[in-house]
């Protein structure tokens, strides 16, 4: 465990550290939030603190992490979902022209050979993706193999990953505390022996995720409501793909991925869904995630956001422990209690949620 304590100690410390400079120094470069924009009644607060969380990963990881093709895929792939959700903090880009960036990004894994390659079945020997495979031949003797399959599997897991974690960021605290507790569940599963058929491959994945934690519990210190400094989609969307990231890395985690983070994924989906029924665009956001339902319901944001916590990490700790068929059951109570949460909070908060 040693040789998880340094890389945990530096990422938690730098974050502090750059955190502390950002608050000071944000207010004077007039990198802050807008909450007229949003019809909030507050003064502005430090807003792009996604570039500490960018900043600390990426110097954490270079000093600590053995480079491979699929750490640099990863870095490639995460500096563009940085950059352009920068540019969306300060310009507000098309969504369309994000989406598109975030398939890129996912693809960037593919060609590195990072992706779904098969899914576990309780029923039985695993389903697998990359049976069916074509060769791509770039000249000079370069070439590679990809399974359309994995292609899309791989695309669609990170791309919902991503943009779950920009719809949670509704709430102080909230995306990250929640990447917090995904990625410690993630260095647990990494580093718990006798589940992995090569334990050497899994040193890779436990780093990045020990780092991801370490930043993200450091970075909730100070946007913990009421919130210090905020990360915007800088941050959220970094952890997003981090985090779908690593759930596929030397063999797949993304049961156990989908479990943690169970709750917000239904919710993304189910909003998605009512926007393009209610003939609205799936992209244009509100305040009917179940977040805010919760608020509505009467708890209050401290206790909406340690309520998702809790949550968050009892199917993380199930996860650890369990194997494909108990996982398969965790799953069907998650979707039941997501679904027996949601109808009670809807319920309890209909007369204080907005019409639109």
């Amino acid at each position: 465990m040693f040789e998880y304590l340094l890389p945990a100690l530096f990422a938690f410390l730098a974050t502090i550290a750059l955190v502390q400079l950002a608050l000071e120094f944000f207010p004077k470069l007039g990198l802050m939030d807008r909450p007229q924009k949003y019809g909030l009644k507050r003064s502005p607060i430090p807003y792009y603190g996604g570039l500490v969380i960018v900043t600390v990963f990426f110097l954490s990881v270079l000093f600590f992490v053995p480079i491979d093709a699929h750490v640099l895929a990863l870095l490639f792939g995460a500096i563009l979902i940085a950059s352009v959700s920068f540019a969306d903090d300060m310009f507000s880009l098309s969504p369309y022209f994000r989406l598109i960036i975030q398939i890129v990004a996912a693809l960037i894994l593919v060609f590195a050979g990072v992706g779904i390659s098969s899914i576990s079945n309780p029923f039985g020997a695993p389903i697998i993706l990359d049976a069916q495979k074509f060769m791509l031949n770039f000249g000079s003797g370069m070439s590679v193999s990809i399974s359309l399959l994995v292609a899309l599997f791989t695309i669609v897991w990170v791309v919902g990953v991503v943009n779950t974690m920009n719809f949670l960021d509704g709430l102080n605290g909230l995306p990250s505390g929640v990447s917090a507790i995904a990625a410690l569940t993630l260095f647990f599963l990494s580093i718990r022996p006798g589940i992995h058929y090569d334990a050497a491959l899994q040193v890779p994945v436990a780093l990045l995720s020990i780092i991801l934690f370490a930043t993200s519990a450091a970075f909730a210190i100070y946007d913990f409501y009421p919130a210090k400094i905020l990360m915007g989609d800088t941050g959220s969307m970094f952890l997003g793909f981090i985090l779908a990231t690593l759930a596929i890395f030397s063999g797949g985690k993304v049961t156990t991925a989908f479990l943690v983070l169970g709750f917000p994924i239904l919710d993304a989906v189910w909003v998605i869904v009512r926007r393009i029924v209610q003939g609205g665009s799936p992209f244009k956001g509100d305040l009917k995630h179940l977040h805010h339902r919760l608020i509505y319901m009467g708890l209050s944001p401290r206790k909406a956001v340690l309520l998702m916590y809790a949550i968050s990490a009892l199917f993380g700790l199930t996860a650890i422990f369990l194997d494909t068929t108990g996982k398969l059951f965790a799953l069907g109570l998650l979707v039941l209690a997501m679904v027996v949460l949601g109808a009670y909070a809807v319920y309890l908060g209909k007369d204080k949620a907005p019409s639109k």
